[in-house]
């Protein structure tokens, strides 16, 4: 017979990056398209990091991002999982929920469309 190597025991790794949920990823896109149509927004990036996962909107593709929508998973306990930030990189809204987070750019959508 043929000898038996033990496995070790699995440790859970953290994960080699953080990224979106099916859920969240709608989410976020559907408030894009809807500024896209508004013709506020042209263009996104989205970039996975170990620590983060951060989509960013531009009003035009050659300038900084006019939002970003950050998700850091470290912070879940303490200021909140999600981060809007500005253009200036000034944090705007942090918290635990999405919809929360999202929030101010709607607004922002509302108005657009009453002028």
């Amino acid at each position: 017979m043929g000898t038996v190597t033990p496995l070790p025991h699995l440790v859970r790794a953290a994960p080699l990056q953080v990224g979106f949920d099916r859920d969240e990823l709608t989410r976020i896109l559907d408030l894009y398209g809807r500024m896209v149509a508004a013709g506020r927004w042209r263009d996104y990036a989205m970039d996975f990091h170990r620590d983060a996962a951060i989509f960013s909107a531009f009003r035009r593709t050659a300038e900084r991002p006019e939002y970003r929508i950050e998700k850091r998973p470290a912070l879940r306990s303490r200021q909140g999982l999600w981060a809007l930030v500005s253009e200036a990189g000034a944090i705007l809204k942090r918290g635990d929920e999405l919809a929360n987070i999202l929030a101010p750019i709607e607004r922002k959508l509302m108005k657009l469309v009453a002028d």
